[in-house]
């Protein structure tokens, strides 16, 4: 199915988009290079802990946390906004097994 067809498809609703999730979370956590904010973050936090600002620590370790786990959650519906918009992505997506169409 090409990249016309499958937009036009689903917008109308003729297929159902399967998005693997684990695989969208390494993708986006990749593309975001997440792993190099929430380090130091992470680190911010407990260095603001071991000084005696406990507050103010456990909430940048907490809004590092949070990040994290918001980035995994939206993970899928970015891959499909962009699978939808963009055709070489789509192609890469599809081949790889991180989309998977089905016709109803």
């Amino acid at each position: 199915m090409t990249h016309r067809e499958f937009a036009a498809a689903y917008r109308e609703g003729r297929v159902r988009v399967t998005v693997d999730p684990q695989g969208a979370a390494r993708l986006v956590s990749s593309r975001l290079l997440l792993p190099f904010v929430l380090l130091p973050l992470m680190g911010l936090g407990v260095a603001l802990a071991l000084v005696g600002r406990y507050f103010a620590g456990a909430a940048i370790f907490l809004a590092a946390l949070a990040l994290r786990y918001a980035v995994r959650a939206t993970a899928p519906g970015y891959v499909l906004r962009r699978a939808l918009a963009d055709e070489r992505f789509y192609d890469e997506a599809l081949a790889s097994g991180l989309i998977k169409v089905e016709k109803e």
